[in-house]
């Protein structure tokens, strides 16, 4: 066997060693992770926005982190920080506005959800707290399946169940807390009935003491 053989089945051994080393390397290797498995698309943060309709300022949004994520399923915007809306009128004075902990809006849904501290406030001046807010856009209708309270003007309401329409005009809250006039509160028993039903009402409340014979003796 010449020098020159010797040395061809040396190098070919080395080449097939090395390519065998190389499959076994290549059989340990974990897939790669693809970067649009869960990374949003965009993410903001220190979000202060005005918003105008018709070259008039309408909405504010403030919010410190807004991610878009169209890899989760549903697609989803993402408050995980906070969410803050208000609106103005044409003085700039604030109508209304909407506050909670976190936020999602699932686009392709059309749904809000709004969760921790749901705050709101209305142009009629209702008041709504909770925990939990839904609101559908295509349904145009707010619910929320956790305590919830709310104040009017002349009325407060609170239960587990509430439903509205989106511009909470129209509204139900079910499973009852409690519910009560605000001009009742003040009010008397006496108040509510006619004079001859309290004059009734107060001779039986104050009956006259019978003496009574001690058998005791």
């Amino acid at each position: 066997m010449t020098a020159k053989y010797r040395l061809w089945i040396v190098m070919t051994l080395v080449a097939v060693t090395m390519m065998m080393a190389c499959q076994e390397e290549k059989e340990h290797i974990a897939p790669a992770v693809n970067p649009r498995d869960s990374v949003s698309m965009m993410v903001s943060y220190g979000v202060n926005t005005l918003i105008s309709d018709s070259g008039v300022i309408k909405y504010r949004i403030v919010t410190e982190q807004w991610e878009v994520n169209q890899v989760r399923q549903p697609s989803r915007w993402i408050f995980e920080k906070g969410l803050f809306l208000e609106q103005f009128d044409l003085s700039m004075h604030v109508q209304s506005y909407i506050q909670c902990d976190t936020a999602y809006y699932y686009d392709l849904k059309k749904l809000w959800e709004l969760r921790g501290r749901v705050s709101i406030l209305t142009k009629k001046g209702l008041r709504f707290n909770s925990e939990e807010l839904f609101w559908d856009e295509r349904t145009h209708e707010i619910y929320s399946n956790k305590f919830s309270h709310l104040v009017t003007a002349d009325k407060e309401l609170q239960g587990n169940r509430f439903r509205s329409d989106e511009r909470m005009t129209k509204y139900s809250v079910t499973t009852t807390k409690g519910h009560f006039d605000k001009g009742d509160i003040d009010k008397s028993p006496r108040d509510t009935m006619n004079k001859v039903q309290a004059d009734s009402a107060l001779k039986r409340g104050r009956q006259p003491a019978r003496p009574r014979r001690n058998t005791n003796r």
